[in-house]
């Protein structure tokens, strides 16, 4: 969004770079989102470089491709962390400043998984079920308080992460033909961001794949 400043940790790393040669201004901070002590001091980073927080995008999450009986307890445990609590943590963190604001928004990375069987595992639809049921949660609190909450659910997008779904043929099944873009996601969370009448609502961005 222009005239927004962006921050991101881990896997992003590299992203911050690619915003700076864009004009914009960027910070990359490298933290492990499912840990509260790291968040903390995450946020606490960004504060100081970019001031308090006002848009999160709760996008940190895994999926390891297993079939039913491959699914271990510690498997579901680290699935329900990085892409359920993980999403808590920082809302959590980034509300004070949103709330001093009178405005913020929240946009959680959820996926058709969420209300789907997929192809990923039992483990990644209840992370993502659990991540949608957070959003509306969230969203019902914080209204009147001028933030809003809302998921982008993505289907299939072109991305090194989804290269079983791209050998599996995936996008012949898709009614528009193709998987998804990065770029295409980014605008959906852009809209979400900018229309402060929506929320608790999850933005399906598929290709069509419901209609099927």
């Amino acid at each position: 969004m222009p005239g927004t400043d962006r921050w991101a940790c881990r896997e992003q790393i590299d992203g911050g770079a690619e915003i700076e040669r864009a004009g914009g201004r960027a910070v990359a901070i490298g933290a492990d989102v499912s840990v509260a002590d790291e968040v903390t001091r995450l946020f606490e980073q960004v504060r100081g470089a970019l001031g308090p927080v006002q848009i999160l995008v709760n996008n940190a999450g895994i999926g390891v491709i297993l079939d039913l009986d491959e699914v271990t307890e510690a498997v579901f445990d680290e699935t329900i962390t990085a892409n359920l609590k993980s999403a808590f943590l920082c809302t959590r963190a980034a509300l004070p400043d949103m709330r001093a604001a009178g405005w913020g928004r929240i946009v959680n990375m959820s996926s058709a998984a969420a209300r789907g069987g997929g192809i990923v595992g039992v483990h990644y639809n209840a992370s993502k079920a659990g991540l949608e049921g957070l959003t509306r949660g969230y969203a019902t609190r914080l209204a009147r308080e001028g933030i809003t909450v809302n998921a982008v659910a993505p289907g299939p997008i072109d991305t090194d992460m989804a290269e079983p779904l791209k050998r599996s043929g995936v996008a012949d099944r898709i009614p528009v033909g193709r998987m998804g873009t990065a770029a295409e996601v980014g605008d959906a969370v852009l809209a979400v961001v900018r229309n402060g009448f929506i929320t608790g609502q999850t933005l399906a961005i598929n290709g069509g794949s419901a209609l099927i």
